[in-house]
């Protein structure tokens, strides 16, 4: 009872803290940055799968699951805009070029993800090296790409074993075991949404957390992102709103998605900030960050509500002191 009222006030300061913060306008922002980072993102993780299953397969993979959320015209939309922005092989110069931009493009909408999420910690960036925080940042937002593509392996592994053993498990056993290998499937898609969304939290903020928070965050934060995919799935197979806005229906679908999906990550975010305190667990900005000055305001404000005196600068004097 002790642990379910517990629970019950961290999903209550949770839904406060993330309903006063302006998440909307950041959701808004990251989805139009998505729409640019995209192509780029699926056509390196194209890349990196596709080395283990061939690049159409890969291509074929992501065309069904984005057509079992939005719809078949918006998968194949999405496959048409990934083809369209390959880059010729043959010619060495155009490569180089071609994989340059498409790696900062790719890595944009986590540059940006990074950023908000910093905002949702209250830590604010604060490099002794501008430049080595600009690589670094856009070296992990490339690390979740590469996250992103083996998560697809994996998920590529099982639905072909699955395709492939499905016949032959409905001839030799019952159809409970079809059931049973049906709801295994979907238990190691949960896990592989729990594990992206446990780097995510972990790699991409400037803050120093445990991985038990971590854990517990992603776990909530895949358990909304399911619901929620349900939901917008059905939002687009019964209202067919591609229909509504015509040729730049695809386009206004994927920010909408986007900016549903940013904001349940926020949210889970959030919950894990506010289950972490809960806790007690220690968190402190990284190396290359600090609180926000609203953060340290408050934490002074408390200490002196508390009956504490907050703690000076080194270089502060006391009225006391300047009389000696």
């Amino acid at each position: 009872m002790k642990k379910l009222k517990e629970f019950w006030e961290i999903i209550v300061v949770t839904f406060k803290d993330w309903s006063a913060r302006d998440v909307g306008t950041d959701a808004a922002s990251l989805a139009y940055s998505a729409i640019f980072s995209v192509p780029g993102l699926l056509i390196i993780v194209i890349w990196v799968a596709g080395i283990f299953f061939g690049e159409e397969a890969v291509r074929g993979e992501i065309t069904r699951f984005v057509g079992s959320m939005m719809g078949h015209d918006v998968g194949k939309s999405v496959e048409e805009m990934v083809v369209s922005g390959m880059i010729d092989k043959e010619n060495v110069w155009m490569k180089a070029f071609g994989v340059a931009t498409l790696v900062f493009g790719a890595t944009s909408v986590f540059f940006q993800l990074q950023k908000s999420l910093n905002k949702l910690w209250d830590v604010e960036a604060a490099p002794k090296k501008a430049w080595q925080k600009y690589i670094l940042d856009r070296a992990n937002s490339l690390g979740m790409i590469l996250v992103i593509a083996f998560l697809l392996l994996i998920t590529l592994l099982l639905s072909s074993f699955i395709g492939l053993a499905n016949d032959w498990i409905v001839r030799k056993f019952t159809v409970e075991t079809f059931v049973l290998i049906q709801l295994i499937n979907i238990g190691v898609g949960f896990l592989v949404t729990i594990t992206l969304f446990a780097f995510m939290f972990k790699v991409l903020p400037d803050v120093d957390i445990s991985w038990k928070s971590v854990w517990t965050g992603a776990f909530a934060t895949a358990v909304l992102f399911t619901i929620g995919k349900y939901l917008i799935t059905y939002y687009f197979d019964t209202f067919k709103p591609t229909s509504t806005f015509g040729a730049a229906g695809t386009v206004i679908l994927l920010m909408l998605w986007f900016n549903y999906t940013c904001q349940l990550i926020f949210l889970g975010a959030e919950f894990t900030k506010v289950y972490s305190k809960k806790k007690g667990y220690r968190i402190q900005p990284s190396r290359h960050a600090k609180w926000s000055p609203q953060m340290v305001a408050v934490e002074k404000t408390n200490e002196v509500v508390d009956g504490a005196s907050p703690v000076l600068p080194d270089n502060s004097k006391t009225a006391g002191d300047s009389m000696i």
